[in-house]
């Protein structure tokens, strides 16, 4: 998406990018995600006022392949004219052609966002991870760049004003925020610091109260006193619940079944009153009371 668009709002391809980042778990693994603990800094991705645009952009595009350790990827980007912020061209490899709009060239600040979307490709398409169709492909893109710590640029280039709009890639600001908030809860990062765009700090408020909505879930024991009351009339009928996601299965003993809140694996326990369960996809070590 470019400029001068009417942007949406709120969180209509959640459950997408939720299933993007179990893929991401499974296709990575938990002890490869943790690598990426640190995002690419404001400093990565600058341009000076004087910086010529051909050379910056080789420059951030290599900050990019650095942060996804894609040392045999080279990019070769150039500008031209097009509807879209940006496309790339997959093949083989090792060298990758990206093109960028041509309006990059005087709104540099964020041709990081563009490349961290375009060179995320790249490193989808070599772990082979694709989602069918092209929207749901464009938010797993989206998703992965945000939560392995490039996607903060992308909220970033989130502008709205009574003069003009802006927004890239295929995530609402909010869903931007969610995906964000859903790493600092893991790594312990906070990217708020590095946004330039009060809209993008509002967003990504709204994505973190949401985030932190999915750890107050019941049957996890941090939830809520609603949500408890509603677990324990649910448990007496057997019946699951949509809004949060669980489900009771079996009899003697029942189980009841559950997203983990960090990475969305289903994850089943028996249901017994307060125990501790253990993801066995990211391995997170949740309390429960079932």
């Amino acid at each position: 998406m470019g400029s001068d668009v009417e942007i949406e709002h709120g969180f209509p391809h959640l459950e997408t990018v939720r299933t993007a980042i179990t893929a991401l778990y499974k296709r990575l693994s938990p002890d490869t995600v943790r690598t990426f603990g640190v995002s690419v800094l404001p400093v990565d991705v600058a341009f000076s006022a004087d910086e010529d645009p051909y050379l910056g952009v080789q420059r951030v595009a290599g900050a990019m392949v650095r942060h996804l350790r894609l040392p045999d990827a080279r990019m070769i980007v150039s500008f031209r004219e097009m509807r879209h912020a940006g496309s790339i061209e997959l093949a083989a490899g090792p060298e990758y052609f990206i093109e960028l709009n041509s309006r990059f060239k005087s709104h540099r600040e964020d041709i990081g966002a563009a490349l961290a979307h375009e060179v995320m490709h790249v490193y989808l398409h070599r772990l082979d991870l694709t989602f069918p169709g092209t929207r749901d492909n464009e938010i797993l893109t989206d998703t992965a760049a945000a939560y392995l710590g490039a996607g903060w640029l992308l909220l970033d280039a989130y502008r709205e004003s009574s003069v003009s709009t802006q927004k890239l890639g295929y995530l609402t600001p909010e869903e931007f925020g969610y995906v964000l908030a859903k790493r600092a809860l893991v790594f312990d990062e906070d990217p708020s610091p590095w946004f330039t765009s009060p809209q993008a700090y509002e967003a990504y408020a709204l994505g973190l109260a949401r985030a932190r909505r999915d750890e107050r879930r019941p049957p996890l024991a941090a939830a809520g006193r609603l949500g408890r009351h509603r677990y324990t009339r649910d448990r007496r009928t057997a019946r699951g619940s949509a809004a949060d996601g669980y489900a009771f299965e079996g009899h003697d003993p029942t189980r009841v079944s559950f997203p983990c809140p960090t990475c969305h694996q289903r994850i089943r326990v028996p249901v017994q009153g307060r125990l501790r369960a253990r993801c066995g996809l990211c391995r997170t070590v949740l309390d429960c009371d079932t």
